[in-house]
């Protein structure tokens, strides 16, 4: 991964607006991922097979139980501006509404009823506290965080309840094991088909 530094100690509005300015300008190779993490315009290669898969098992298992008037985007792009934050997750839930709202590549992160990120070896740990602590923040109400890399074996964790920055783990399990997922969705997310890598 690599990453471009952009100065954000004094972050307002003008400083957000051209931070947004350079991720809409980067020119990275066709595949690849271009986000904002705490301020610092980053671009990661494409996800592996592996990665892909998941994303789909997860959003076949979803479909089964959202109602239409809300869509399943793997590229969406979800903005905390507060924590100098543009990212785009591996799964992003949200009322079709906010999408159709305004032009732009992006929704506010506090639109989203869940988002999913699958990790990479090279981004694991954004995943793992920078994201989670932006979509905390922002107020996104379930955050589910697939590790193909956690240090003790690929884990599933469930996170909910955001208080400020922090999450409260809601259910977590190795590879293999099935996540509830609460109301709204009201699903039993079989992990027993995930690959690993």
């Amino acid at each position: 991964m690599s990453a471009l530094t952009v100065d954000h100690s004094t972050a307002s509005g003008r400083e957000w607006d051209d931070l947004v300015r350079i991720w809409q300008e980067t020119d990275a190779p066709e595949g690849c991922k271009v986000e904002i993490i705490e301020g610092i315009v980053t671009v990661a290669p494409p996800p592996s097979k592996a990665h892909n898969d998941i994303a789909d098992l997860v959003q076949r298992s979803l479909y089964e139980v959202i109602p239409k008037v809300w869509g399943i985007y793997q590229t969406l792009g979800t903005v905390v501006p507060s924590r100098d934050g543009l990212y785009i997750p591996d799964i992003a839930v949200a009322p079709k509404e906010v999408l159709r709202a305004d032009a732009g590549n992006y929704i506010p992160a506090a639109a989203a009823e869940l988002i999913v990120e699958i990790t990479s070896k090279s981004n694991a740990s954004s995943d793992r506290i920078k994201k989670a602590a932006g979509y905390a923040q922002a107020g996104v109400p379930l955050y589910l965080l697939i590790d193909s890399w956690a240090p003790g074996g690929p884990t599933i964790t469930l996170y909910g309840e955001p208080q400020g920055a922090v999450y409260r783990v809601l259910r977590a399990g190795k590879f293999g094991a099935t996540i509830s997922l609460p109301e709204p969705f009201d699903l039993e997310l079989d992990t027993s088909e995930f690959p690993v890598g």
